[in-house]
């Protein structure tokens, strides 16, 4: 553990900015020990890490039998968002969309619009009351004056660990919606930028991951966040890594130098834990691998 330590100061001071971390390692006895603990407590804009939290929100609502995840929402060109994500590419919308289509796009490849979609199902307030009901002090949605429209918010490195390692135990929604969750995190399409980015095919199968990025008036944000897994389908370690009042912010590729960072600790912590064993520590869920399919 001590050389994911001394990686993350390195790339902390080699990125710059201002990072909010909280790492922890399970151990033998099933336990989340702490392995970094950097300013875990102050309260940061999520950006689209936040997308975790609305999905939860969602998803507890499916839970108690309000919502279904085969339920059709009805997309229309009034809440197409850019930036990230499919939904703006279509050019004409009036699709008929699953809350599973809307849930795998939000989180597979942060789709903005999905945000909005969700709003028409769970309003900011109701999303905020779910999550406090669950124990979490500082993650919330903001809302504004469309009541079913929000922007995403604040949370905390240590409240985001709580959120992942609960879900990572199945603890923070039903066994159903936690392996929905997973299966969208750790699928092999997503997020390659960060700290998957220098793994095969199977190590990024090996670990849950979501992103967030933007910039206000003190600088950019980069931010990470995510659950590595055994071979065995046990989780094994969690990392939050948010990171604020970074330069280069129109960069939002692969080269920003928080993201590099990110890229380097992932293959640190991956190989501390690459041949980890956990006994004990119930469902174990494994993703298929990948197999190529030409078309038919």
């Amino acid at each position: 553990m001590e050389r994911i330590r001394r990686g993350y100061l390195r790339q902390r001071a080699r990125a710059g900015g201002t990072w909010h971390s909280y790492v922890t390692r399970r151990d033998a006895a099933g336990r989340w020990q702490p392995v970094i603990v950097d300013d875990a407590d102050r309260i940061v804009h999520g950006y689209s890490v936040q997308k975790l939290a609305v999905a939860t929100a969602v998803l507890d609502k499916v839970d108690r039998g309000l919502l279904r995840l085969d339920q059709k929402l009805h997309l229309t060109a009034d809440l197409v968002l850019g930036g990230s994500g499919i939904y703006h590419l279509h050019g004409v919308w009036g699709d008929d969309i699953t809350i599973a289509n809307v849930l795998t796009a939000m989180l597979l490849v942060s789709d903005n619009t999905a945000v909005r979609m969700c709003g028409r199902v769970a309003p900011a307030t109701e999303i905020n009351d779910i999550l406090a009901a669950k124990g979490f002090t500082h993650t919330r949605v903001e809302p504004v004056a469309n009541q079913n429209a929000f922007h995403l918010g604040t949370t905390t490195a240590r409240e985001t660990h709580d959120l992942l390692t609960r879900l990572a135990d199945h603890r923070l929604l039903s066994d159903a919606s936690c392996r929905f969750l997973l299966g969208i995190l750790r699928w092999v399409d997503g997020y390659h930028d960060g700290v998957r980015r220098v793994m095969s095919s199977n190590e990024r199968s090996r670990t849950a991951t979501k992103h967030g990025a933007d910039h206000d008036p003190g600088g950019a944000a980069r931010h990470e966040v995510g659950i590595m897994f055994t071979a065995d389908g046990a989780p094994t370690l969690v990392y939050v890594f948010f990171a604020d009042g970074l330069g280069d912010e129109d960069n939002y590729g692969a080269t920003h130098p928080a993201v590099e960072a990110h890229a380097v600790l992932g293959r640190v912590m991956f190989d501390h834990v690459a041949a980890a064993t956990i006994p004990g520590t119930g469902a174990r869920p494994v993703p298929p691998r990948i197999r190529p399919v030409d078309g038919g």
